[in-house]
């Protein structure tokens, strides 16, 4: 999307069945497990910018060796900084030992990293928080090797306060700005609590007993030092997992295109884990997918199909194609089904999928269009004018290129906005004086790039009206199980609507803002959004007029309209991911209700903060 929000964190889980010398023989190498799990973490890249980690686990070390090792980055390339430390530790083992790749034993011993289970993960920092002691896996550390945990996920949760105050735990500054310290406490004390008379952890009662206390969006991936991991979902399925199993490994993954690349296996062969369901592999190697809490009604992440994961897998592939196409009818009317003087561009690079569907919808209208003028000429079919007719195309350009080493040095607002709207590069020539350009993003959230940089930046080419088309339906609401978009103050839908109450004199925000304190009052800011009352008092093509006028910059006079997905469309282009609280404000959990709530109360007394 052309405005920048934090992204999702994905995490890849490895467990190798066979034995080293079985992938040396087999596959040419020892190193067979953590050459994958590089390939599963790259190709979840776009998953994760400011942080990396990996953990293994060695199974059947000899008592008083290293079993459980760790190392994560933020560095600049995260995954390059981490996988270059796993590779000078092999060059500096193949100094001192010629032949070694023939010796698997040799090399776990000597290879830090060299385990049979393996949890990586990509992290976009919440709250702001980059510092590589916030990067995943956390790991609780016993000398009993079976108390041992070591926990990865993607995830919010908004009441991690709540859960510090089950267990009498008093966080320190790391667990107060850090969901999974939270979740770490709460998983590792059922894990204790399992275990009787020096038994292994009963890792599916421990999961059941915790999960039940968590309000959030979740999978999260462990490992145990004595050898058995897991991966859990929450109960809505908010955010993804998927697995295969064969007979040599056992893989899980937050993208199932991830999977199927990594391993060049067909889609059937990659299941998405159910909602409030783990998948438990335990010490021996068996695996087994158990419900650990009730499943709940099905509220997959809906942004992940519009935007955060990959669009090499093939469902995504074609729900992004349908969002484009749905917006088509809209888009027909905004030009006047003047498709002659009309040029169709998208941005950014992501929005692609979306903008061959939306040509898809162009053409279908312009193939109607053939159809019927060819068949009303009859017998009197000109040459001329059927060539002319059957050579009509849709008129698509690439307008915008992205100047990805543009870098501003310039700190006072004035002169950095001058820089910001040089980051992409115009096509000239592509556009004429009669031509409306329209251009579909994945989503708006902040307008902020469009008024300072990209409609600016179309304007140069001097079309007759810019039309800007969004893939997403408006954001309204914050987010509190992933993304960390937690500040209502950032969206321009919201801005906009406020805009419409003062113009109105409007009380409603001031009413809105005292039900709010009121039920803060009696602790019930959990049971009703009532944010969703701002909202109500105008129609969608009233919001999305006055949100057209914020981004339009002052000094750009040609018209500037947006159309935006209905939610409508949006469940009928994904279907199985239903989860759209961003946009209706019906979220899941009770937590999401407190937090839009909160969050309001937060802009009314002007505090710039998260609202969980």
């Amino acid at each position: 999307m052309s405005d920048h929000i934090l992204h999702e964190c994905g995490i890849a889980f490895i467990r190798l069945k066979k034995p080293f010398s079985y992938f040396l023989e087999k596959y040419g190498s020892v190193l067979y497990g953590i050459n994958k799990l590089y390939l599963l973490m790259e190709k979840q890249h776009n998953r994760g910018q400011d942080g990396a980690g990996i953990a293994t686990v060695k199974l059947g070390v000899t008592n008083g060796y290293p079993y459980l090792k760790r190392i994560r980055s933020n560095q600049t390339q995260p995954l390059t900084d981490i996988f270059s430390t796993v590779s000078a530790e092999v060059r500096e083992l193949e100094r001192y030992h010629k032949n070694v790749h023939q010796h698997p034993e040799l090399m776990k011993g000597h290879l830090s990293f060299m385990g049979e289970l393996m949890l990586g993960h990509l992290r976009y920092g919440t709250q702001g928080k980059n510092e590589v002691e916030y990067c995943h896996p956390f790991i609780k550390r016993d000398v009993v090797p079976a108390k041992n945990l070591c926990l990865a996920g993607n995830f919010n949760l908004v009441n991690t306060e709540e859960l510090f105050k089950y267990l009498g735990i008093t966080p320190g500054p790391l667990q107060q700005k850090s969901d999974l310290s939270a979740m770490m406490e709460v998983i590792h004390h059922f894990m204790l609590e399992s275990m009787k008379h020096g038994q292994d952890p009963d890792i599916q009662t421990a999961l059941s007993r915790s999960c039940a206390l968590f309000d959030g969006g979740y999978t999260i991936g462990g490992l145990t030092g004595n050898g058995a991991s897991f991966i859990v979902r929450d109960a809505h399925g908010i955010r993804p997992a998927y697995y295969m199993e064969d007979d040599e490994v056992i893989v899980a993954a937050s993208e199932r295109a991830a999977i199927r690349t990594a391993f060049n296996v067909p889609e059937n062969v990659v299941c998405e884990l159910p909602p409030g369901h783990a998948m438990l592999v335990d010490a021996d190697g068996s695996m087994r997918i158990e419900a650990v809490m009730e499943t709940k009604e099905r509220r997959a992440c809906s942004f992940e199909r519009i935007y955060f994961s990959r669009g090499s897998d093939e469902k995504i592939y074609r729900e992004r194609i349908a969002l484009g196409h749905h917006l088509s009818e809209g888009v027909l009317k905004a030009v006047n089904y003047d498709l002659k003087n009309t040029i169709f561009s998208y941005i950014p690079n992501t929005a692609e999928i979306a903008f061959y569907g939306l040509c898809k919808g162009m053409e279908d209208y312009l193939n109607a269009i053939k159809t019927e003028r060819i068949l009303s000429w009859g017998a009197n079919i000109d040459a001329d004018k059927l060539s002319e007719m059957i050579s009509r195309r849709i008129r698509q350009e690439k307008i915008a290129i992205k100047d990805v080493k543009l870098r501003t040095f310039i700190t006072d607002d004035s002169n950095r906005d001058e820089m910001v709207q040089h980051v992409y590069d115009i096509t000239y020539g592509t556009v004429k004086p009669d031509d409306t350009l329209v251009v579909i993003d994945d989503s708006i959230v902040r307008g902020t790039t469009l008024k300072k940089s990209i409609i600016k930046m179309l304007a140069r080419l001097l079309p007759k009206k810019i039309i800007i088309v969004s893939s997403a339906p408006q954001i309204r609401y914050p987010d509190c199980y992933g993304i960390d978009m937690s500040r209502l103050g950032d969206f321009v839908a919201f801005n906009a609507v406020i805009r419409l109450h003062r113009k109105n004199g409007s009380s409603v925000p001031l009413s809105v803002y005292n039900q709010c304190l009121d039920a803060s009052e009696k602790n019930r800011l959990h049971e009703i959004n009532f944010v969703k009352e701002i909202y109500s008092a105008f129609s969608t093509e009233e919001i999305t007029k006055e949100i057209a006028a914020l981004v339009t910059p002052s000094d750009v006079n040609i018209p500037v309209e947006l159309i935006y997905q209905t939610i409508e469309s949006l469940h009928k282009a994904c279907p199985t991911n239903t989860g759209d609280w961003y946009f209706t404000g019906n979220y899941p959990t009770p937590g999401g209700n407190r937090v839009a709530n909160k969050a309001f109360m937060n802009y009314m007394e002007g505090k710039n903060e998260r609202s969980y």
